[in-house]
């Protein structure tokens, strides 16, 4: 840290002189300073000067490694910006970082509302249905966007959601001399001319939102009828236990409901499917659940689609389960790895019965009916019984 080659400076809106004595000292002592050329202009860079390559990479800076060096990014380079871009590349004593307040706290604090009472999201890049898992009855959001027409699509995309009586307050240009807020509704969206650098301000009605608990509704996600049905999708999802960070195989995965759910409580999860129409289901879910930063699909036989993937810390094994794929699964298996097994056949029932008085851990049978007409009357009619073992290694 004594003499690190980045600078890595978070700017205001509108005016360089309201930087810090350290941020204008390390610009200008700089050999060249990367940004968007709005903040290169702000900044007078002139010929030191070199605008972030469109699609963004971070390519250049790691290239000018040795240079005394700057990048210059909106407000607090590590909330969405490209500082956690660029650390992940560099040792900690190659760079440092000023920061300025970010727009997130520029909003917040305009509006009056506690910042941990809402959540916060960089939607430049991502597909708005990554709010989903967000959304909640009364919730608070703040979503950083890419233009000054992605204000009117989200509010688009949220009154598909059920929550087009949300209030939305487009917030411009934050920080600045040439800073403006406005307000409207998502389904009554009306406001022309927004000017970027933009964030949108959310507040959610009533009645909105995805449960918190496991076991979604069947209709939720695309599928053909396989699919873990919601009563056994929420005990398996129970064994698994989810765990945010963590990463899940999910082996003969159907719909791949098992792997949505447990991305939505906060991890990974890849999706082994050897169908291929399933396949292109459990990719439709995954676009509108938007999961496509935490999950994956790969089509194929599993026993031979597993080798060389990162070691998971859970895998269910809901379809195509043979005694050698659980033999496989026992050598590549790091020690702590969880195991859910479902079976819904006999010779499946009797594989999980032998594991289990092999491997140990816990085997449930599941027993379920619902009530269906019968004639003029109701009936119970029962579900074909699950067995389910679970273990870890």
């Amino acid at each position: 840290m004594d003499n690190p080659w980045l600078t890595i400076i978070g700017m205001p809106d509108d005016s360089a002189g309201t930087l810090p004595p350290a941020s204008r000292e390390a610009i200008a002592r700089a050999e060249v300073v990367f940004g968007g050329p709005r903040h290169l202009e702000l900044v007078d860079a002139e010929g030191k000067g070199q605008p972030w390559p469109v699609p963004f990479s971070v390519e250049p800076v790691l290239a000018a490694k040795g240079r005394a060096c700057v990048v210059l990014a909106s407000g607090d380079p590590f909330w969405f910006g490209a500082g956690g871009s660029l650390s992940t590349h560099l040792s900690r004593d190659e760079w440092t970082v000023l920061p300025a307040p970010s727009t997130f706290q520029l909003v917040a604090g305009h509006l009056g509302w506690r910042m941990e009472g809402l959540t916060c999201h960089g939607l430049h890049a991502a597909p708005f249905e990554q709010l989903r898992g967000a959304l909640s009855p009364q919730g608070r959001l703040i979503c950083l966007l890419r233009d000054g027409y992605a204000p009117a699509a989200l509010a688009n995309w949220l009154t598909g959601q059920g929550a087009g009586g949300a209030t939305i307050h487009v917030c411009e240009r934050m920080g600045g001399t040439n800073q403006r807020t406005r307000e409207t509704t998502a389904a009554g969206f009306d406001l022309d001319a927004v000017a970027a650098p933009v964030a949108v301000a959310v507040e959610l009605p009533a009645g909105v939102g995805l449960p918190r608990a496991s076991g979604l509704p069947d209709d939720s996600f695309t599928h053909d009828g396989q699919i873990t049905k919601r009563p056994v999708r929420a005990l398996t999802l129970s064994a698994l236990a989810p765990r945010a960070g963590e990463t899940l195989w999910d082996i003969g995965a159907g719909s791949g409901s098992i792997s949505v759910e447990w991305c939505l409580a906060g991890g990974c999860a890849t999706a082994f499917e050897l169908k291929s129409e399933r396949v292109k289901n459990i990719a439709l879910n995954i676009h509108d659940f938007g999961l496509g930063h935490r999950m994956s699909v790969v089509e194929g036989a599993s026993i031979q689609t597993i080798e060389n993937q990162t070691p998971p810390d859970a895998v269910f094994v809901g379809g195509g389960g043979t005694a050698a794929l659980f033999e496989k699964l026992f050598a590549i298996l790091p020690v702590g790895t969880r195991i859910v097994a479902n079976g819904v056949t006999l010779e499946t029932e009797t594989l999980l019965a032998t594991l289990h008085a092999a491997k140990g851990g816990s085997l449930l049978r599941i027993e379920l009916a619902q009530a269906q007409p019968l004639g003029s009357m109701r009936g119970w009619q029962p579900a074909r019984p699950v067995v389910q073992w679970s273990v870890t290694l």
